[in-house]
């Protein structure tokens, strides 16, 4: 059986998967910016009152972090200016705040104190904070200590960063036995990131028996919450009929979902998938900004394929300059093609030197 070939994710979705070989047919022959802060107004005479300015829509669309009251009901304040909040204004994680901002001392402090207080939340940060030598010198050992009472206490998070460092053996013995337990308590939780490794597990059949309709219910369950790890995975299942009917057209949904959020494999399949008309209705000018777009983030495969259509003018105008640099970036990368290097010994001295130099230049060596 193929079996698609995908990467654990680590704590904090380090790693990606890699992308699976499709191939694009050759030719027969060849952040907003901010609103702008106003000044307070003074308050209206004494004698007659006005009505509070009226709050203005933000210029991004991303909620402020920690939306807080006025500390005074006057002078009234703009809706552009939020002053600090207190540390004991209810509703706001300050802890989780500050790690959002990387001040990672002050998360510390004031998880520390949490923690104190038997928050299992505060807990899981500080075995983030010592796991991952984030305003803290790394301890394995105690991120072990604190990922344990934060995941007896039942939170999720904790759950599966323990799993993570019991079947790695860092801050103890490896223990895949537990690991697997604490990823399908953390899964059964709602965990997404558990849910997607222990379906790597069911598929790998090492740690786990193989069980690859398991795998993909997992893989299910870690998609529909928005996982695009998970997206990818299970598109390639669908794509192939691994532990589901094959099914080409929700697999191009799933991967154009994770390719949305960014995900370079599904981006460089979902072109793909559109460059060909598989499973979804044709596009080339599409397929082609998107193997752009993958090609700029690193991957060879885009790169690879962008050379094609760009030196053979297939979906995108004919240039055989930056195609060549795509082929010659990709190579580095071990994603080399004998028929695109015949066809670089035949281009002019001055167009093959012009693209050596473009790709000596992406590269960094020039």
């Amino acid at each position: 059986m193929k079996l698609p070939r995908i990467t654990i994710l680590a704590t904090l979705l380090l790693t990606a998967p890699a992308a699976a070989q499709l191939q694009i047919t050759p030719p027969a022959t060849t952040p907003s910016p901010p609103a702008e802060k106003q000044k307070p107004k003074a308050p209206p005479p004494a004698k007659k009152k006005e009505a509070a300015p009226a709050p203005k829509p933000s210029a991004s669309p991303k909620p402020a972090a920690s939306p807080k009251p006025a500390a005074s009901p006057k002078p009234q304040l703009p809706a552009t200016v939020i002053p600090a909040p207190p540390t004991d204004t209810p509703g706001i994680d300050l802890v989780f705040g500050a790690y959002q901002r990387g001040q990672y001392k002050t998360a510390f402090e004031l998880a520390t104190a949490r923690a104190a207080a038997g928050d299992p939340k505060a807990m899981t940060m500080l075995g983030e904070l010592y796991s991952n030598a984030m305003g803290i010198r790394r301890d394995y050992a105690k991120a072990l200590e604190w990922y344990k009472r934060a995941s007896d206490a039942g939170d999720r998070e904790a759950m599966f960063a323990l799993a993570m460092l019991r079947i790695s053996g860092r801050g103890g013995p490896v223990d895949k036995g537990e690991a697997v337990k604490l990823m399908a308590s953390a899964a059964k939780l709602g965990e997404p990131k558990a849910a997607y490794n222990l379906a790597l597990l069911y598929l790998d059949g090492q740690t786990l028996p193989q069980d690859v309709k398991r795998s993909a219910e997992l893989l299910r369950q870690a998609a529909d919450a928005g996982l695009p790890e998970a997206q990818y995975a299970l598109a390639t299942f669908y794509k192939e009929g691994t532990g589901v009917p094959k099914d080409p057209e929700r697999a191009v949904r799933l991967l154009q979902a994770a390719s949305l959020a960014d995900n370079v494999d599904a981006e460089v399949e979902y072109a793909i998938a559109m460059f060909n008309g598989t499973g979804t209705p044709k596009n080339q000018p599409a397929a082609v900004a998107l193997l752009r777009k993958a090609s700029r983030q690193g991957s060879a495969v885009a790169q690879n394929r962008l050379a094609w259509v760009l030196i053979n003018g297939m979906g995108a105008p004919m240039d055989k300059v930056e195609g060549f640099k795509w082929h010659l970036v990709a190579k580095t990368a071990g994603k080399g093609d004998p028929e695109l290097d015949k066809q670089l010994s035949d281009l002019p001295a001055e167009d093959r030197a012009k693209a050596e130099a473009a790709a000596r230049k992406w590269l960094g060596t020039k």
